[in-house]
């Protein structure tokens, strides 16, 4: 005869898996090569905020003693001197660097939509060799021919000329296409049997799937263009012309330019940093994945 003992209603507590000392120490060590990696980081933030003299303090001091946002201030003082205003640059480099980045992701997606493996077209593998064939060139290469096309075009000293060639992007292509090979075709056929057009499936099916494939896209292009002081050197005339980093390194530096300086370099990495830290895990993701095949 059995005897009811009752029921025990409850979730069996998770055992936490202890450290090793092994374990230990390698999460020490990574967690100071990941603080020894963001110590340049760190040092322009502090450079950026130091006064004149400790900036000039010879043997040089790592931390500030007495922060300041004067150099910006002389920042925007040294940039007057010119005879464009100081957000005449900002806008420039805003305005082109968001449309080289949506136009980017756009123009990308959709060529690699049409060299995917979901397309069937004579001559597809030919013509996708000969664009990953471009990612041996190096951009030094296309300079000259690149300025020949601007040039016939008639758009120096013009928005197109910053935006349109930098569309022409092989590393875009490339990344997109290895995530777009990844959508099941089985969704593909479906879609085209519920009378989907190519349209409707690329904005609701290959976008939506390939997420971190275009926010890494995204992160690279912005940083690219926000940076980039050689193209509108090339493609620019007059000062309101200008983009943000090529202003920058006009103002020149010296004793008394060296705080404004030290902001500017501050000014230029911050927004890429920014930027990267929302969308850090969608890049990790992408490249976990863009070189698996289906």
């Amino acid at each position: 005869m059995s005897t009811y003992t009752g029921l025990y209603y409850g979730v069996k507590p998770v055992r936490r898996r202890a450290f090793t000392f092994g374990q230990a120490v390698l999460l020490v060590f990574l967690l100071g090569m990941a603080a020894f990696m963001l110590l340049p980081l760190v040092f322009v933030v502090v450079n950026a905020l130091k006064p004149i003299d400790e900036l000039l303090l010879y043997p040089p001091r790592f931390w500030v003693q007495r922060p300041t946002l004067a150099n910006f201030g002389d920042l925007v003082l040294a940039s007057s001197a010119l005879t464009v205003p100081f957000i005449r640059y900002v806008f420039n480099s805003v305005f082109v660097t968001v449309t080289v980045v949506g136009l980017t992701i756009l123009v990308g997606s959709m060529a690699a939509y049409a060299l995917s493996n979901k397309h069937r077209w004579p001559g597809q593998e030919l013509f996708f060799t000969l664009v990953v064939s471009a990612l041996m060139f190096a951009p030094e290469v296309t300079s000259i021919p690149r300025y020949l096309i601007v040039n016939r075009l008639g758009w120096i000293d013009h928005y197109w000329a910053l935006i349109i060639p930098p569309l022409a992007s092989t590393y875009a292509v490339f990344l997109m296409k290895q995530f777009i090979d990844q959508v099941p075709r089985e969704i593909i056929e479906a879609s085209i049997i519920d009378g989907a057009t190519d349209w409707t499936i690329f904005w609701k099916i290959i976008m939506p799937f390939a997420q971190s494939a275009w926010a890494t896209l995204g992160i690279t292009s912005f940083v690219a263009t926000w940076n980039d002081a050689f193209s509108p050197l090339i493609f620019t005339r007059t000062e309101v012309m200008k983009t943000l980093p090529l202003m920058l390194q006009t103002i020149g530096g010296g004793i008394a330019r060296a705080g404004a300086g030290a902001a500017a370099t501050f000014l230029m990495i911050f927004p890429p940093i920014i930027i990267f830290t929302f969308l850090q895990s969608r890049v990790v993701e992408s490249m976990a994945y863009s070189g698996i095949k289906s």
